[in-house]
């Protein structure tokens, strides 16, 4: 096949993701990881027992950068996503290093409509589906971790000739931690950090590179349930992309992202963090905002 320029490639991009609408599910530029999507609590594991865990997000842009921040020339370029996710979450009695075994699933609906150069696409349905497995440790009343292994699955639609994509069409698998400091009536903080290894599409023999993708949180608690704050993420590609087997110098993507967010917890199990990004110094990606809104029912 003939080997493209991220940049050129990133002018026919879809959004999607195994949860985020904010991820790019073209090569040269995306990842299957939701950038953005962990918010204050991240990291602090409930008791024992099943969790369902709702996620709401709804991204748009109208701008592509270059692999020098610069906006790329695309007439029309538009692109609208959203996504309603749920995550299934047990919290088993098991035992492991000290901690407590977890295992969670995330089914994500996408709803995405691409503009460029005239053209228009858009797709509705499952997107790539999320598996994983971990262990929890709470530490003291206040700070807690996890430690986990996640996999994304090439589960949702998938077609090389168009412009919307809610699937990615590869397997990626993705170790993390996350660490959580909370405290009601003071500082409260989160950072959730992930890498990120694709594996390669094999409809184009694009193999994307891999990256680091770091979401944070940091408020104050005001003392009745409330925490208000900022949060976003850091995104950093570390390894050029490949089209068989061959790198592609300059592709390597960036960005960041920040704004206000909050959350309110009863007391008794439900919780709530909404959050509002503003991407910016992105590079070989496209820059816009998005919204996340999450919520936990304990069963």
């Amino acid at each position: 096949m003939t080997t493209q320029h991220p940049s050129s490639r990133l002018a026919v991009l879809a959004l999607a993701g195994a949860l985020s609408t904010a991820a790019l599910a073209t090569e040269g530029g995306g990842s299957t990881y939701p950038l953005g999507t962990e918010n204050f609590i991240a990291g602090a594991a409930p008791p024992p027992g099943l969790y369902v865990l709702e996620y709401l997000n709804y991204y748009t842009t109208s701008r592509v950068n270059d692999g020098q921040g610069n906006a790329l020339p695309i007439p029309g370029f538009k692109v609208r996503a959203a996504a309603a996710a749920t995550r299934l979450i047990w919290i088993t009695l098991q035992q492991a290093l000290g901690g407590q075994v977890t295992a969670h699933a995330i089914l994500p609906l996408v709803d995405l409509s691409v503009r460029a150069g005239g053209a228009s696409d858009s797709r509705t349905g499952l997107g790539d589906v999320t598996v994983g497995a971990g262990v929890a440790w709470h530490h003291s009343a206040q700070l807690h971790s996890v430690l986990g292994l996640d996999a994304v699955l090439p589960t949702g639609a998938y077609d090389r000739t168009r412009q919307a994509n809610i699937g990615h069409n590869y397997l990626s698998v993705q170790p993390l931690g996350v660490l959580t400091f909370t405290d009601p009536a003071g500082f409260n903080g989160d950072v959730k950090a992930t890498l990120n290894f694709n594996r390669t599409n094999s409809d184009t023999d694009y193999r994307s590179g891999r990256e680091l993708i770091v979401d944070y949180a940091a408020g104050w608690g005001l003392g009745n349930g409330w925490v208000l704050g900022v949060g976003g993420y850091l995104y950093r590609q570390w390894s050029d992309d490949k089209v068989g087997g061959v790198a592609l110098a300059g592709s390597r993507g960036r960005s960041q992202s920040i704004g206000p967010s909050v959350r309110y917890a009863d007391g008794k199990g439900w919780l709530i963090t909404a959050k509002l990004e503003r991407e910016f110094g992105v590079r070989n990606r496209a820059q816009g905002s998005q919204f996340w809104l999450k919520t936990t029912v304990p069963f």
